[in-house]
């Protein structure tokens, strides 16, 4: 009787644990949402002066200066499969952030953000394994396929940079999970941030380096969307992946296009419809339905 009711104290105190641990993730989403949104808006703000390429490239490579002076990871340690998996990682960050930041230019944020969460909720989907999870992404996809339709036409481009931003979320999502598994610290992210930088980078310069030489005070801007955007978001991601699953992740990244569509109303004036709240209301219940059912 006693060793019984030991193995049930343990397996009540392994349940909690887990408890403890969705809710610390949901935490972890949230501020990441809102930092994430905030950095979007401060750099949409900015278009008049500088394109989405040259923005993008100094989100990334502005995040990777900091996290490569910071942690300083030993290169010559790594295993090939923490390689591969960083390199993934790193042509992610490349395209999510080049498709993202030209999504924002031609649509409202809680759109941009709506269609970028269709990788991540297409994810959780696929990864459900019971009733209660496939219900839940299908509610959060339901508020998000009502936020994605404003009224009108979308504009061609901007649906399609969103879609390929889709994509890159959804390996983004996979890909985080493995590097966050391969690597003890923060190694992992830094590498797979610097290999980014490198991609994106010189393309932002040949493209649209010389609004930011005419600019230069946009290196200050270019900086502080590096942190509010890239390097709190990536690091909090990072976090939340080490205690939930993809599938659950996926799911709560619902609550972006709530949280993105407040903050263009409030920072750029893109105003909200009862549409909007109609499908803000159903993305955060799915989003609290997913933490409530354990993995």
């Amino acid at each position: 009787m006693a060793e019984g009711s030991g193995r049930g104290e343990a397996a009540s105190g392994l349940g909690k644990g887990a408890v403890r641990g969705a809710r610390v993730a949901v935490g972890l989403v949230f501020v990441q949402i809102v930092s994430l949104q905030c950095g979007s808006a401060l750099a949409k703000g900015t278009y008049g002066q500088v394109g989405p390429t040259a923005l993008a490239g100094m989100r990334l490579g502005f995040a990777a200066l900091v996290l490569w002076t910071v942690v300083r990871p030993r290169l010559s340690r790594l295993s090939a499969a923490q390689w591969r998996a960083a390199a993934g990682l790193g042509v992610v960050f490349a395209g999510m952030n080049s498709a993202y930041f030209q999504a924002i230019r031609h649509l409202p944020l809680g759109v941009a953000a709506t269609l970028e969460l269709l990788g991540p909720l297409a994810l959780a989907l696929a990864l459900s394994r019971r009733a209660a999870h496939l219900l839940s992404g299908l509610l959060a996809l339901a508020g998000v396929l009502l936020l994605a339709v404003p009224g009108g036409a979308l504009p061609g481009v901007g649906v399609m940079a969103g879609a390929v931003a889709a994509l890159c979320r959804a390996g983004y999502v996979v890909l985080n999970q493995r590097v966050g598994r391969l690597f003890s610290g923060w190694d992992g992210l830094t590498v797979a941030l610097g290999i980014g930088a490198c991609l994106l980078v010189p393309v932002a310069g040949a493209v649209d380096g010389r609004s930011v030489v005419e600019h230069p005070a946009l290196l200050g801007t270019g900086f502080l969307v590096a942190l509010l955007s890239s390097l709190i978001p990536y690091c909090l991601d990072m976090l939340a992946l080490r205690r939930i699953g993809a599938r659950a992740f996926g799911v709560l990244l619902a609550l972006g296009p709530a949280v993105g569509t407040g903050v263009g109303y409030a920072a750029l004036g893109e105003r909200l419809g009862l549409r909007e709240y109609a499908a803000v209301a159903l993305v955060v219940a799915a989003a609290a339905w997913s933490v409530r059912t354990a993995e």
